[in-house]
């Protein structure tokens, strides 16, 4: 007789499920889903059940804080990596260390000799080796997760800082706007997580190493950890290892979907005073928008940030902004520099302006002000207080 149930990993970036079918205690994979929620769970979750129809057989959820949330039993990360590795492990596998690289947080698990876990180890939460991170990075970089793998291959790793987010970021924004090639400052990320990854499983005996989770597809990641640690494997259900052990699972604790899919009044979010009751508190201010004169003597302000570029025509004589442009800096801020004259350009090619100076401020002032032949390069800080004056 054949059965079939259904498991659903909630992930911190990606909604990853998995079909089963059980015959006589032989399973087998008959449907795999993988959707970023991009910060929307709730509708790619949706989005998922309907895909997957399981009107007839349970299904269990697993995953991070979202499963709180969701009007269907649920079990730990460590429940569904234990039924999962137990399913996938060959007699021979003796492993001694799972590393389960996600996107909000890496853990390792040390294993026993019948593959059930011994104890767990977690990554520093603000530490920048994660999958999510990654991929905010290179989209920054305007690089799809498939583009940025291939020219990490071929990049030579740019040294940025693995401690913290803050730092990693501001070290790539650097590096870009000091024209590093974008191949080798993402190969710097990748190498940076793979070490993050090597960190942690260092701290542990380990013999034989298995990894799981979305990150275990960056291939230029596994190079980097292979490098440094031996016997590791990445199995072909890696980057829906938690699904899986969740539909295993899900004959003996699933049950069918309900009608009300969310349970009511759940919230992680602390719950603050509506915005408009602090309205007295707050000072309004707008920026002067003006016609253009007969004759007009304009400087431009320019602002090339770590993920935005921004330009005013700002005119002398009463401070009136006649133009503006805001765009992605897309890790290359001269280019997005050109992009903003253009576009100042354009709105004024008609008109009678004299433009006799430009301020540039920023993270990529020095090269954005390099490019430009100007003196007027200022740290953000002067920037504000004098827009602020």
């Amino acid at each position: 007789m054949v059965k079939k149930s259904c498991g659903i990993c909630l992930g911190a970036s990606t909604i990853s499920a998995v079909e089963l079918e059980k015959t006589d205690n032989i399973y087998k994979v008959t449907k795999i889903i993988r959707k970023e929620h991009e910060g929307n769970p709730k509708k790619i979750f949706e989005e998922v059940l309907k895909e997957l129809n399981p009107k007839d057989y349970p299904v269990l959820v697993t995953g991070r804080r979202f499963r709180n949330f969701v009007n269907l039993p649920s079990i730990s990360e460590a429940e569904a990596v234990e039924a999962a590795l137990q399913y996938i492990a060959k007699k021979e596998d003796k492993y001694d260390v799972l590393v389960s690289a996600g996107g909000e947080t890496f853990i390792v698990y040390r294993l026993d000799e019948n593959l059930r876990i011994i104890g767990i180890s977690t990554g520093n939460k603000c530490a920048s080796g994660t999958g999510e991170f990654f991929l905010q990075q290179i989209k920054r970089m305007a690089l799809t997760i498939n583009s940025a793998m291939e020219i990490a291959q071929q990049g030579e790793p740019y040294r940025v800082s693995g401690r913290c987010s803050v730092f990693c970021k501001s070290d790539c924004t650097h590096a870009l706007n000091k024209g590093v090639p974008v191949a080798n400052v993402t190969s710097g990320l990748c190498k940076m997580i793979a070490e993050k990854i090597i960190e942690l499983i260092k701290k542990l005996p380990h013999k034989k190493v298995i990894i799981t989770g979305g990150t275990a597809l960056n291939k230029p990641v596994i190079k980097y950890i292979k490098q440094e640690i031996k016997n590791v494997t990445v199995p072909e259900e890696a980057p829906y290892f938690e699904a899986l052990g969740a539909a295993i699972l899900s004959f003996k604790k699933g049950e069918s979907v309900k009608q009300q899919l969310f349970k009511e009044g759940e919230t992680s979010f602390p719950r603050l005073s509506p915005l408009k009751y602090a309205t007295e508190l707050v000072t309004f201010c707008e920026s002067k928008r003006g016609e253009f004169w007969e004759y007009n003597k304009c400087i431009i302000g320019l602002d090339v940030g770590s993920t935005t570029t921004k330009a005013v025509l700002l005119r002398m004589d009463d401070d009136a902004i006649l133009s503006s442009v805001y765009l992605r800096t897309n890790g290359n801020p001269v280019e997005a520099s050109r992009k903003c004259y253009e576009t100042i350009y354009n709105s004024i090619k008609d008109k009678n302006v004299e433009i006799i100076g430009i301020g540039i401020t920023g993270s990529g002032r020095q090269i954005a002000g390099l490019f430009t032949l100007t003196e007027g390069i200022i740290n953000e800080i002067i920037a504000h207080a004098t827009a602020a004056v």
